[in-house]
């Protein structure tokens, strides 16, 4: 772009969003280093990417104008509620007149300060509006006791929790209103954050999932800006001051409890800026820091007690990330389904790794033999055969393989020829699984090397719960690269594995790939199912015989209503495709080509929706969670 050019569109920017004067206000604050950016085309430090997504989506005047003239067919009062401490005067301004810039008028502040006495020059804010409501409450009842305060004040419809630092997008309740007739039965709504410094600037935009309850239980990711249904908020009783330092968690999780996930509603846009400052959550101090961690533990552990679930809550990979460990009900066997071809020295390390670093111990291990024709293989396989807890399963013939003879026969390149069949990934699992006798099954690539010792038990944790469908690993390539972390629906296309490549122990978009998470899918090459599972979707789709036929599987898990969750504490190696080989031949590409399009017909629905566990603010032309920098289409 050429450099009037760049400049022509900033400044059109900058009149469509602030006016005439704000935009030569803006220009003279800009000063020559903004200046020398926008001629060369340097981005901006500060901004980055973040920049061009702004300048794409931000509303600008002419569309503020249209929102303050929209008329709802219901039209709620909104009560923002705001817990007030020794709030300067300049976060307190800066706070109040994003409420009032509104483009949705019905709407009520509700401030409770717990100061020791009122700082009168608040009063030029409020005094003038009536909409406004200030009680001094001349002690400070901590953030749960002063919230509470403020929420008694609040007379409207829903209630809407809002930090006294924090600053509202002009656009924000009406974004809430809209959903509320779009979905009337609406009981919590949230929205994506950025934050904001001192200065002004924005950065660190969270474009969030839709509702997940196992991300909920690792992050409190719905965080400031949260809307209850009036109802909801009386019966949840408002907030506990046993919870201070995570006395919003505390609420969300308590939410989550007694509301159905239907009337939960993400709004996927920057609806709040999250001040940044010395004295803010976002930059607590260490022993603050694990005050709020200790808080938002007994969060969990509560509300784990109370939904009936036992597990051992501690602190995740990061601040701020929790991990939970379920306990093991029991000891289900179970069943791990090893699809094979030649490849003795990769099984090898397969098996010996399972066999040497598992700590659970009901289990067997199913190889489904499918067209080998080394030798050397069916010699492993006498081998295996020893071991009682190993089975091998020839699936050209649909029979146990149970001793030398058998081996001998299975390997004869005659009988071979008579009866091989073409590679068919998801028939080959579901003759394993028809052949297992677990509770649960486990398929996984013989190409893989365990890395974590109580792998089965972690999977079981969840995977006995009865929301649960599912359980994916963390997977890494040979060079300490991340190979998959979850699956993103739509990814490329079709669907594709999140962070791929981003180097093993460090993080990306808010450190996700070690986060436990609820996604839409998982890789097959380690995942682990209930067995009624299989009955209840009608086992692995046979018409995706290589590709897409995990991400199908977890969709019709997902459309029975059972979750999926991706557990970053279990973790294997994955030499990727070193057993069957690449899509490198004109017969491998049409077919490749073939199951793209049967997964895009069965599944139109959903790729057209988007992943609700990803954000229609995310590009979907890379794994790594960056932001679109074109139009986003929120109507979608």
């Amino acid at each position: 772009m050429s450099p009037i050019k760049n400049i022509y569109n900033q400044v059109k920017f900058y009149l469509g969003k602030y006016g005439f004067l704000k935009t030569i206000r803006k220009c003279l604050k800009v000063g020559c280093i903004k200046i020398k950016r926008w001629i060369t085309g340097e981005k901006d430090p500060q901004y980055g990417d973040y920049g061009d997504w702004i300048y794409a989506n931000e509303v600008g005047n002419v569309e503020l104008a249209m929102q303050k003239k929209k008329t709802f067919p219901l039209m709620p009062k909104i009560s923002i509620v705001v817990p007030m401490y020794h709030t300067p005067e300049k976060f307190f301004k800066a706070l109040v007149t994003s409420v009032q810039n509104q483009t949705y008028t019905n709407w009520e502040l509700c401030l409770a300060d717990g100061s020791e006495e009122e700082n009168v020059v608040f009063r030029k804010y409020y005094e003038k509006d009536e909409r406004i409501k200030y009680q001094l409450l001349k002690e400070n009842r901590g953030i749960a006791g002063n919230t509470n305060a403020a929420i008694a004040m609040a007379t409207g419809e829903y209630i809407a929790l809002l930090d006294h630092d924090d600053i509202l997008s002009e656009y924000a309740l009406y974004e809430v209103v809209k959903c509320i007739n779009q979905f009337p039965d609406v009981a919590f709504l949230y929205s994506d954050e950025d934050k904001i410094d001192e200065k002004g600037n924005r950065y660190d935009a969270y474009f969030k999932p839709d509702f997940a309850p196992d991300t909920l239980r690792s992050q409190n990711y719905i965080c400031h800006f949260s809307i209850f249904q009036k109802e909801l908020m009386e019966t949840l009783g408002g907030f506990r001051t046993d919870y201070d330092g995570a006395q919003d968690y505390d609420i969300f999780l308590r939410m989550a409890e007694i509301t159905d996930v239907s009337k939960i509603k993400h709004i996927p846009r920057i609806l709040y800026h999250w001040r940044v400052h010395k004295n803010s959550t976002a930059q607590l101090n260490s022993h603050a820091k694990n005050y709020a961690f200790e808080s938002g533990k007994k969060a969990i552990e509560d509300h784990l007690k109370r939904v009936g679930l036992e597990g051992t809550v501690s602190e995740g990979a990061v601040e701020g990330i929790y991990r939970i460990d379920y306990a093991v009900i029991g000891t289900p066997k179970v069943s791990i389904v090893i699809p094979n071809k030649d490849g003795k020295d990769i099984l090898t390390v397969c098996i010996q790794s399972i066999l040497a670093k598992t700590t659970y111990t009901n289990y067997e291990i199913i190889i489904v033999e499918n067209n080998s024709e080394t030798e050397e293989i069916f010699a492993y396989y006498q081998t295996l055969l020893q071991n009682r807890n190993i089975k091998i399963v020839n699936y050209n013939t649909g029979k146990m393989i149970q001793d030398k003879l058998q081996c001998n026969i299975a390997y004869t390149k005659e009988h071979a020829r008579k009866i091989k069949q073409g590679f068919n990934y998801s028939a080959i699992i579901n003759c394993g699984v028809k052949h297992s006798e677990g509770e649960y099954i486990i398929q996984l690539n013989n190409d893989t090397e365990l890395i974590t010792p109580n792998w089965i038990e972690l999977m079981l944790g969840f995977a006995q719960r009865e929301d649960v469908g599912g359980v994916g690993v963390k997977l890494y390539y040979p060079d300490e690269t991340i190979q998959h972390a979850g699956i993103i629906v739509g990814l490329g296309g079709i669907a594709g594995n999140r962070f791929k490549s981003i180097p093993k122990d460090t993080h990306a978009y808010f450190a996700k790939e070690s986060m436990i998470e609820n996604l839409s899918a998982v890789t097959a090459a380690c995942m682990m199912n209930p067995r009624k599972i299989y009955e209840e979707v009608g086992y692995m789709n046979e018409t995706l015989a290589v590709a897409f036929n995990d991400v199908d599987f977890c969709l019709k898990i997902r459309e029975k209503g059972y979750l999926i969750v991706y557990n970053p504490y279990i973790e294997f190696w994955h030499y990727e495709s070193k057993s069957r080989g690449q899509e490198d031949t004109p017969a491998k590409i049409k077919r490749f080509q073939g199951e793209i399009e049967t997964f895009a017909n069965r599944w139109r629905d959903f790729l057209d929706e988007g992943d609700p566990y990803y954000n229609i603010n995310l590009s979907l032309d890379t794994e790594v969670y960056h932001m679109k920098k074109c139009k986003v289409n929120y109507e979608k």
